[in-house]
């Protein structure tokens, strides 16, 4: 019985190895990228986000679900590249604008 197993089994291996190999290539022209927008890194304050990226262009007020602490308060500041999203006063995520999106 066990000769038979390792019959099929070497059968089966032989003809997975036999198996033709092919792959995909994907040619991409090489483009020019804008340079990389540095942006404030989750967890600032926002009093050190002002001192290294000074004044945003325009301040957004907080949102918030009057007093629910499941909804705490999101203030949106945006900068002429990027916009940057602080939970109570501290940095959860930075956004890049898209050019030509405005």
């Amino acid at each position: 019985m066990d000769s038979i197993r390792c019959a099929v089994l070497a059968t089966t291996l032989a003809f997975l190895v036999s198996l033709p190999v092919s792959a995909d290539v994907l040619l991409m022209d090489s483009i020019e990228s804008a340079p990389a927008v540095q942006t404030p890194r989750t967890g600032l304050s926002m009093a050190n986000v002002r001192a290294g990226y000074g004044d945003p262009v325009t301040e957004h007020p907080a949102v918030s679900t009057s007093g629910n602490p499941n909804h705490p308060p999101i203030t949106r500041w945006d900068y002429s590249d990027f916009s940057v999203y602080f939970e109570h006063d501290k940095v959860v995520h930075s956004v890049v604008h898209r050019p030509g999106a405005n």
